[in-house]
């Protein structure tokens, strides 16, 4: 027994440490592989979640790669030529291959970004490949012997300081754009991202140095490349908690808006019968109060009573809108849908709006080829127009209307967002309740905005409403697109 103690201590004191630094540095990445490709993203609206499998391959891809590096280190110099040409093969196509995920996982995060995006990254590839290519060629004429294992080295190289940084600098910098972007969902698990980021970029730098380079400090390169992959695995793995933060910000929305739908059904049943009764006696008193002004006008005793009289219709008149938008808030029959452009709607409601709009800067963000929604026009319109007033109110002073629109999955999206005054978070949950308004008593109904939320759920829709207190409103309107199977009728 103490015999083999100490033949296992006699082997442990004599395993070369860059054994380690490579068995750790492929696992780190390995494990980045499997805890991305063990994670359900299915159904996240997160811009990373269609970038995330990019980054998963190049884990697997690298971290088999550096694994490779451990064969000839190991064996030393009882390796045959066709093996090590074999390794050093299957070493390159591995190397070549995962750095160009990474530079897809680096471009792929850009394109779905939502601000501080890099337009032109998407362009990047080809010269890239370009310069790949130039390089082996540049080195190929330096090679004096025509063998092969110098020129699969020299491509490999060319990878990584092609591939390799470009696709590290573009997943550090869409990394921490996204992080800015997440934050309001979950800060602690934004700020893993962020430090992802950075590590990225770190990463990108150390791809240019060979192996054992001094860098600054005497350490091994292998070392600090081996701390990067541990840090990115180890920051990745915890920021994929943000996919269970929106899974139960989901469930908790679809609970708000089953309790919410309950709700208005019921309000609105009540106030269909309210304005059913209290039509009849406006109309009636509306009529009298008519009667009698013609009456004042041709005795010729009009004058201060015609004038009470008149101010009383006013009245009148303001409580007969007030039920018709009662009666429009209970409405819920079917109406006939057709194809919409969602960009001509939405344009149809600022040129309605346009004199309310004096003062207001409206930016438009409505790329063309959205595609079309199944829909009535009249009632899509009536939303945008609410939303849009409502913007307009909470700038008394002017400012900015942003309209963006955008195509993700089987849903149109077409956010509205104003530089307003803002809604406090306590009254933010109750917006869209019947009757509820911020503005002074007589100067609305608060009947607009659970209008809207109808109608867009009679769409088979959503809206939501997100909002910081003079910051502005932001209210996402998300409606399903038309399938090629749907008919004018919506079925």
């Amino acid at each position: 027994m103490k015999e083999a103690r100490t033949s296992v201590n006699h082997l442990f004191y004599h395993i070369n440490p860059i054994y380690l630094i490579y068995l750790l540095y492929g696992a780190s990445f390995f494990f980045l592989g499997v805890a991305i490709a063990a994670k359900d993203m299915e159904g996240s609206e997160l811009g990373l979640a269609d970038s995330l499998w990019l980054l998963g391959a190049f884990g697997f891809l690298h971290g088999i790669r550096e694994w490779l590096e451990l064969g000839p280190l190991i064996e030393g110099g009882r390796l045959s030529a066709d093996q090590i040409l074999a390794e050093k093969a299957l070493a390159a196509v591995l190397a070549t291959a995962s750095f160009v995920c990474l530079l897809r996982f680096g471009i792929s995060l850009s394109r779905g970004l939502h601000t501080f995006r890099l337009p032109w990254a998407e362009r990047v590839t080809l010269p890239l490949l370009a310069a790949w290519v130039a390089i082996n060629i540049y080195q190929t004429a330096d090679v004096k012997t025509p063998l092969w294992l110098p020129l699969l080295e020299r491509a490999e190289f060319a990878s990584r300081i092609t591939f390799g940084i470009a696709g590290g600098l573009l997943a550090g910098y869409g990394l921490l754009a996204h992080s800015r972007e997440l934050a309001g969902l979950s800060f602690r698990f934004s700020r893993k991202l962020r430090a992802t980021g950075f590590v990225f970029l770190f990463y990108a730098l150390l791809t240019v140095f060979s192996p054992s380079f001094p860098i600054v400090l005497p350490l091994p390169v292998e070392l600090l490349r081996t701390l990067s992959a541990f840090l990115i695995s180890y920051f990745i793995v915890s920021a994929l908690n943000i996919f269970d933060v929106e899974t139960r910000k989901k469930i908790e929305q679809q609970a708000r808006r089953l309790v919410q739908a309950e709700k208005l059904t019921s309000l609105g049943q009540l106030a269909a019968g309210i304005a059913h009764e209290i039509n009849n006696p406006l109309t009636n008193a509306s009529l009298g109060i008519q009667l009698l002004t013609r009456k004042l006008e041709k005795s010729g005793n009009s004058g201060e009573i015609t004038a009470k009289l008149a101010a009383v219709e006013h009245n009148i008149e303001r409580a007969s809108l007030i039920a018709q938008e009662l009666l429009q808030f209970s409405r819920q029959q079917e109406s006939a849908f057709t194809p919409l452009r969602i960009e001509a709607v939405v344009q149809a409601a600022l040129t309605l709006m346009s004199y309310q709009l004096r003062g207001i800067t409206v930016v438009k963000k409505l790329p063309p080829g959205l595609p079309e929604v199944m829909g009535d026009q009249g009632k899509l319109e009536q939303v945008f127009i609410n939303i849009l007033d409502n913007a307009v109110r909470a700038m008394p002073g002017g400012g900015t209307i942003t309209l963006s629109a955008s195509h993700k999955g089987s849903l149109a999206e077409i956010a509205i967002a104003d530089t307003g005054v803002g809604i406090e978070q306590e009254n933010l949950s109750r917006a869209f309740d019947p009757f509820f308004t911020t503005r002074e008593l007589g100067d609305g109904t608060g009947l607009g905005l659970s209008i809207c939320y109808g109608i867009i759920r009679q769409h088979g829709g959503s809206l939501e409403i997100a909002s910081a207190v003079g910051r502005g409103t932001t209210l996402t309107v998300r409606l399903p697109v038309r399938s090629p199977h749907e008919d004018n009728s919506g079925r």
